[in-house]
């Protein structure tokens, strides 16, 4: 069964972090109770855009069946009393393949701070976490997998919102911080967190250079 965790990263470095790990993003908004899949979640999924039409149920449908309740009252969680808030589960996708992932989750935010839908990042650990599913709740390797997946993230969000590629985000995050003597966990948990700020302030959509600018900042 998925356990539900909360953020807390542990220290670590390294390029072993950035090895194959795809991250997705969905966003819902309550009000046309729609659903916005990145195109790499398409792909977790095992579908390409224009495929299907993304929303709760299809997504549900993907869930292993041991895990689906799980997942559910997750949602259901985050969407009544928000978060940020994560849990592990195992999803099939199209082919029938298992794979093993991080679904991290939180309000969004309109400019009256009132919650108008969820947005969330998928972080697929199938082939990083090097472990058994059902070992997973062990603390050493939820520990690690949590930590690659905090990098993961951060290193998703430069990609997806400051239209960089896999290279270019992960040359960000190592330059700085090496400049900084800070360890890449930590500021993969403040680029999160500044994201998750924008997010609710919907101001990402003013520039694409709105997380380059921001990442400059930290």
């Amino acid at each position: 069964m998925p356990s539900t965790i909360e953020p807390s990263p542990s220290s670590g470095s390294g390029v072993d972090y950035f090895i194959d790990c795809p991250t997705g993003t969905v966003e819902h908004y309550f009000a046309d109770d729609t659903y916005t899949w990145s195109d790499e979640l398409y792909r977790i999924h095992g579908y390409e855009r224009g495929d299907v039409v993304p929303s709760l149920e299809l997504g549900m449908s993907h869930v292993h069946p041991t895990d689906r309740d799980a997942v559910r009252a997750f949602w259901t969680k985050v969407t009544t009393t928000g978060g940020p808030s994560s849990i592990y589960a195992t999803l099939l996708d199209l082919k029938g393949g298992t794979r093993k992932l991080l679904i991290s989750a939180d309000l969004i935010l309109n400019n009256e701070e009132e919650p108008v839908g969820i947005w969330a990042l998928v972080v697929d650990l199938t082939h990083s976490i090097h472990a058994d599913t059902h070992k997973i709740a062990n603390e050493a390797v939820a520990a690690s997998a949590l930590t690659r997946a905090v990098i993961e993230q951060a290193k998703g969000i430069l990609m997806g919102r400051a239209g960089l590629d896999a290279t270019e985000a992960f040359e960000r995050i190592s330059s700085y911080s090496q400049r900084t003597n800070r360890k890449v966990v930590v500021i993969s948990q403040e680029i999160i967190d500044r994201a998750l700020h924008l997010t609710r302030q919907r101001s990402h959509q003013s520039s694409p250079d709105a997380m380059i600018e921001l990442f400059q900042a930290l």
